[in-house]
């Protein structure tokens, strides 16, 4: 079970629903607004983004997971959905801009007081194990296997099943014209629902902004386009370091 922003997000009904999301039969829905303060509109918000995006139902609270958090005095802390603009151009299937991005933010989580609180409250202090960094393609795991050594570094196939308190997800490609499978692999449902769903406590996007301003021709390309826009709408923008 994982959590985003202290709401659950059941990771055995993610892995099910994978085939129908690469098929293009899951749905992407627009949530409605919510009632009460900012902090519970912004929690369900962000939990939302799994199951409202992805499938059709609501999250469920767990008693316990809104404990769940990062305290750390780095970029990354709290509980959420965090995007790490990157500015590169030509990129393709390696971004060493990117990679380099991913470098000084595990050393900069590493290096500062941090610590991870479990479901149960149980606090302890983030490791180098607790991170997942995920990329769409081998050139860029290889990059940041070369930056950070016995980091948990691979493509989403590696990941399936697994969960960690941080995730990262190095989105590489410049532009979606510079995408050398095309939309459909870079923008895949599966693979952000992996990103997301393995975050125990934040999940950050590092990325290119041209990466969100897509030129779809097809309502399949706005589909696959929207997920990630919307991603950026709901989470927090970290600054350059």
């Amino acid at each position: 079970m994982t959590v985003v922003d202290g709401v659950g997000v059941d990771t055995a009904a993610v892995d099910a629903t994978i085939s129908a999301m690469e098929r293009g039969d899951a749905v992407i829905v627009q949530g409605g607004s919510s009632p009460g303060g900012k902090m519970e509109w912004t929690r369900r918000r962000l939990a939302a983004f799994n199951s409202e995006l992805f499938y059709e139902e609501r999250p469920r609270s767990r008693a316990g997971l809104e404990k769940q958090e990062i305290r750390s005095t780095s970029r990354v802390s709290g509980a959420g959905l965090r995007y790490l603009p990157v500015e590169h151009a030509g990129n393709q299937n390696c971004a060493k801009e990117e990679a380099e991005a991913v470098r000084l933010l595990v050393s900069e989580i590493l290096d500062t007081g941090r610590t991870w609180i479990d479901r149960e409250g149980v606090q302890r202090p983030i490791e180098l194990d607790d991170i997942l960094i995920v990329a769409p393609y081998n050139a860029q795991v290889f990059e940041v296997q070369e930056l950070i050594p016995g980091a948990h570094v691979g493509t989403v196939d590696k990941f399936q099943g697994q969960e960690a308190p941080i995730v990262i997800y190095s989105m590489t490609t410049s532009s979606h014209s510079d995408a050398p499978r095309g939309m459909e692999f870079l923008y895949s449902a599966n693979r952000l629902n992996v990103a997301t769903s393995r975050a125990k406590c934040v999940c950050v996007i590092v990325a290119s902004p041209r990466l969100f301003e897509a030129e779809c021709r097809t309502p399949r390309q706005m589909q696959l386009a929207n997920a990630f826009c919307r991603y950026v709408e709901m989470a927090i923008e970290l600054p350059p370091l």
